[in-house]
């Protein structure tokens, strides 16, 4: 007979145990989340000290002829994605015997797509009316023929949280983008540098895809592991379509009507006003996948650890978004020049859009974490009809300023509709749920009409005035949270505390 003193021993070291387990767990979330954040912040500088030297080398036309060749291959792999490598991540016993499958599909969809989006270029340069169009698609197909042949063994990072890893993957392909972009527009001056940038990093990620991860993957024709997959995969699939439409779809449709010039005024727009926010969200989002993943049958612990990533998302996406609004025509006129001044207003619209992508982009990891991709693939369905519905009169009324209204209103919808169902799933509660996007809010208004007022009272704006006002936002931000955390226990501080300790400890 086992003793009640032995018994009560090994209940508190499986106590022990099990504490110890999360702590380690949550340490590896934490500095999962400082490498995708360092990861991001990194890309980030590069691609906007790439934008601003091509911007004022290269004229907007160039710009519109690589949104089109991008449109058009984005086309062809959205809607022949597989869903394979987020199936990969989200099952919970080991993937390796998948591996090869997985890795045989992708590479025959590569020369697939390669080979349509050869035939089919002539056609899009056609539709677009952009007649140099034509030979610009056809070559920037490699790069899709290329990433088919990259190592799948590198699903492992993102699976086993070691971002550290993918940090190096990801980042060789930014630096060699920056590099030759850069190099070639200073040689051609003409929208090849483009081409050459998105073609190097195809090139340099798939080196260092086999040099940083040892499995070697083989051809295999396992068409039940495939269809296994796919199971899981045809939601992302669906969704990842409707997500295309609804993000590419306004571009299509600008790129039709408007014309390549007024494009890419759009699609810079875009960026820059999205960039940020939805960057945040993606740096989040690479890290709560696979760690909700893991908790998917722990309710309790699933529905903290939203509540924190959304506070955490919360706190940094809407006071940004506010900096861009009342600081985008200085950073436009100061950086890329005076070419492309039209694009402000769009710039200041779309970057609410922006805001909205960040906070639903919380909700649609939660969604497919726990095996329910379904919901947000039915959200991005009704967000395209809002879009289909409203972009035509908006965009004859408005122009490209129409079109962003069109986008805006989309969102405002379907962000709506995925954060009623975050909180059932999640079984947080509307009230808990708006508090912690009701704080940073507050912040945002009191930091965004300080700096209106101080550019109110200056008639023109230095560059070392336009850093010193994102400086004076920056600080009124975090004391303005520092009094809503003291006086209404907002708990961000200690969020951030916490966050800090694991990631030192880990």
């Amino acid at each position: 007979m086992i003793s009640k003193g032995y018994a009560k021993t090994g209940v508190k070291k499986n106590i022990i145990n099990l504490k110890d387990h999360s702590q380690g767990f949550s340490q590896r979330v934490v500095k999962g989340g400082f490498w995708v954040f360092l990861l991001k912040i990194t890309q980030h500088v590069f691609n906007l000290l790439k934008l601003t030297i091509l911007a004022r080398i290269l004229a907007p036309h160039d710009f519109g002829l690589m949104g089109i060749a991008l449109l058009t291959m984005a086309t062809l792999e959205t809607f022949s994605r597989t869903g394979f490598l987020v199936a990969l991540v989200q099952k919970k016993r080991d993937i390796k015997a998948y591996l090869d499958s997985a890795w045989t599909v992708l590479v025959l969809r590569g020369f697939i797509l390669f080979t349509i989006l050869y035939f089919t270029a002539p056609y899009a340069a056609i539709f677009f009316e952009a007649p140099e169009a034509k030979l610009i698609i056809q070559v920037i197909g490699l790069a899709i023929l290329l990433q088919a042949f990259t190592n799948i063994g590198i699903i492992y990072f993102q699976k086993e949280l070691e971002f550290d890893k993918q940090f190096v993957y990801l980042l060789s392909g930014t630096i060699a983008d920056f590099v030759v972009a850069v190099s070639a527009a200073l040689i051609l001056r003409s929208v090849w540098a483009l081409v050459f940038g998105s073609l190097a990093v195809a090139i340099v990620r798939l080196i260092v895809s086999y040099l940083i991860h040892p499995y070697r993957p083989r051809l295999s024709f396992d068409l039940y592991q495939a269809k296994e997959l796919f199971s899981f995969g045809k939601w992302i699939l669906g969704s990842s379509i409707l997500v295309f439409l609804v993000f590419q779809g306004d571009d299509i449709f600008v790129g039709k009507l408007l014309g390549v010039t007024l494009l890419s005024f759009y699609q810079m727009a875009y960026r820059f006003s999205n960039a940020p926010a939805t960057e945040i969200a993606h740096v989040i989002s690479n890290v709560t996948f696979p760690a909700y993943s893991k908790l998917q049958d722990n309710l309790p612990s699933l529905r903290q650890a939203f509540l924190k990533t959304l506070k955490l998302t919360a706190f940094i996406s809407i006071p940004l978004a506010g900096g861009i609004f009342i600081l985008a025509p200085e950073f436009t006129n100061m950086f890329l020049g005076e070419k492309w001044m039209p694009m402000v207003p769009i710039l200041q619209i779309l970057v609410f859009a922006g805001l909205l992508n960040s906070i639903g982009a919380t909700a649609g990891t939660i969604f497919q974490s726990v095996g329910k991709p379904q919901i947000d693939t039915k959200w991005q369905l009704i967000r395209l009809f809002v879009l289909a519905t409203s972009i035509y009169p908006l965009s004859i009324q408005w122009g490209i300023m129409g079109t962003s209204i069109s986008v805006l209103l989309a969102l405002i919808v379907s962000t709506a509709g995925k954060s009623f169902m975050v909180v059932k799933i999640t079984q947080c509660g509307m009230r808990e749920y708006g508090k912690v996007l009701v704080f940073p809010l507050i912040s945002g208004i009191i930091m965004a009409s300080f700096i209106s007022t101080l550019k109110i009272c200056i008639t023109t704006v230095e560059i070392w005035q336009f850093f010193l006002f994102a400086g004076i936002g920056i600080l009124i931000h975090f004391g303005v949270t520092y009094l809503l955390d003291k006086f209404f226990n907002y708990g961000i501080c200690l969020l951030i505390k916490e966050s800090l300790i694991l990631l030192k400890g880990s």
